[in-house]
């Protein structure tokens, strides 16, 4: 029988209680206190009409309460729905209603969105956390006279606990369903594949909680190591916060570790006791992550490559790996994962060709909330998940990703993956950010584009664009080279900073590439 994510719950409650659990600015509460208020923000919860099993909507960013508040949805075996704060209103309401939620927590700095939510959705109870709404309450102030113990709650391996939207750009809403065991997976996955965690363990987020940053936190919680939290990135806040909290582990998607390496202070930063500076969430570019290990050292870098689907690690690269040809590979097969190429049939590609990552282990979820025909394109029925992912293994076991398969360029017959052209553009001194996208085009029916930000001082030319597509002739086939290429001031991201590729093309697709 599977943990679930309540029992680790209360068992790191109950071995590490006077310990320092969160840190968040001037504020901190120990592990007895997180536990107390988790037990009395449930009972508050259940009081407001919240029933077992009902999904629950979480509008909040980071925060001293953002883990209290989650705990409290387990020990109430309440599915909690995360709502990323940088979404639009439209957005907000769509995953709202494709949901069926009727109940919306709400922070103190989101009180106008939440006031705009219930305006939009009349039945929609919105309470707050530190504050509240005509005919709402502040679930803060309920919770003080409610017990400091755990509701009584009887809790199944498979009960759903987490709906989380995942970050995909292909245009169709996806919400993950995450299992009582399924979340407690995830935690052994981190602890086998990535760190250890110990009581002297203090990992900095500064990413949202909702995504991967926020899967370290349980493993964090079960070994009595700190979690401390920002509420945003910022690079100098955050090299800080490193220096003050003697930070042991932290997580990067590769935008940020873009913005770290560009600042002087990063050399400077009194990191001695980082030992884990983990990344993923998207391809690193080799640039970055070279600057970076020149900074602090390669044998702090672990890769993990995962998916929303299966968190959090599929494959992982560790540091004595981050070398030579190496530094292009996603890592080696996590220890408790099962992984699989596929060719277009469903079967297993031959050693050496590229195919579809397939996956299986216990951390993948239940499927996607109300989407049968989409849950079963993706999950098989023999435990198997499909990633539309594209990777090749080498001679030695290492997982090369060459691309999701949505993003693939098909351009004269030929298949041209995004990422190994920007990896190659960003090798050129004036770019400083790229994406590459294919267009249609009535000769090559793709015409491979690239849309480059410049850094500072660089100006955009004919010029400059013709030296960029040279720059790359010796770098790969002629096929892969842009027949087009286009200077922006930004790339569109996704809300977790991501690239939003889908977004890049529907910018260009109907003016074409001029």
């Amino acid at each position: 029988m599977a943990p679930t994510t309540l029992a680790l719950i209360r068992r790191g409650a109950a071995q590490h209680g006077p310990r320092t659990a969160i840190v968040f600015g001037g504020q901190s509460l120990t592990f007895g206190e997180v536990d107390a208020l988790s037990a009395r923000l449930a009972h508050a919860l259940q009081a407001a009409g919240a029933g077992p099993g009902e999904r629950v909507a979480l509008l909040l960013n980071n925060g001293l309460h953002s883990i209290p508040l989650d705990f409290a949805c387990v020990k109430a075996a309440l599915n909690r729905v995360p709502l990323n704060a940088r979404l639009s209103l439209a957005e907000h309401q769509r995953m709202l209603l494709d949901t069926g939620c009727r109940m919306l927590v709400f922070g103190p700095d989101l009180a106008e969105r939440a006031q705009a939510l219930r305006q939009a959705l009349p039945e929609l109870a919105c309470h707050g956390l530190g504050a509240s709404l005509d005919g709402g309450i502040d679930l803060l102030a309920a919770a003080q006279s409610r017990p400091a113990t755990d509701p009584p709650v009887q809790v199944a391996e498979d009960d759903v606990i987490l709906t989380l939207f995942t970050s995909g750009t292909t245009g169709t809403l996806k919400a993950a369903r995450h299992t009582q065991a399924s979340y407690a997976a995830i935690c052994r996955n981190v602890l086998l594949n990535l760190l250890p965690a110990t009581p002297d363990d203090a990992m900095l987020h500064a990413a949202s909680l909702i995504h991967a940053s926020g899967v370290f936190v349980l493993p964090f919680w079960l070994r009595g190591g700190k979690t401390v939290i920002l509420p945003g990135f910022e690079p100098a806040s955050f090299l800080a916060a490193i220096e003050r909290e003697r930070v042991t582990a932290i997580n990067l998607v590769p935008t940020m570790l873009q913005m770290l390496v560009s600042l002087p202070a990063m050399a400077t930063c009194k990191a001695d006791a980082l030992r884990y500076v983990i990344y993923g969430a998207s391809p690193m570019p080799r640039p970055v992550i070279e600057r970076a290990m020149a900074i602090w050292g390669q044998h702090r870098f672990w890769q993990y490559y995962g998916q929303t689907e299966v968190p959090l690690c599929l494959a992982v690269l560790r540091p004595e790996d981050h070398h030579g040809e190496r530094l292009g590979a996603c890592g080696q097969v996590a220890l408790d994962v099962e992984l699989r190429l596929l060719d277009e049939a469903g079967n297993d590609v031959p050693p050496g060709q590229p195919g579809e990552i397939a996956v299986r282990a216990p951390s993948s979820v239940a499927g996607y909330h109300d989407a049968p025909e989409l849950t079963a394109q993706t999950f098989l029925p023999d435990g198997w998940v499909r990633t539309r992912d594209i990777g090749v293994f080498d001679a030695d076991g290492f997982l090369h990703l060459k691309d999701r398969t949505s993003d693939m360029i098909v351009s004269g017959g030929y298949n041209v993956y995004p990422g190994e052209v920007e990896n190659a553009l960003l090798t050129h001194p004036a770019v400083r950010e790229c994406a590459v996208i294919g267009l249609p085009d009535e000769k090559w029916v793709e015409a491979v584009t690239a849309v480059i930000v410049l850094h500072a001082g660089q100006a955009a030319s004919d010029a400059l664009a013709a030296e960029l597509v040279e720059h790359l002739a010796a770098r790969l086939a002629s096929y892969k080279k842009p027949r087009h290429v286009l200077f922006a001031t930004e790339l569109p991201k996704t809300a977790v900073g991501k690239l939003n590729r889908r977004g890049l093309r529907d910018r260009y697709r109907d003016g074409g590439a001029a």
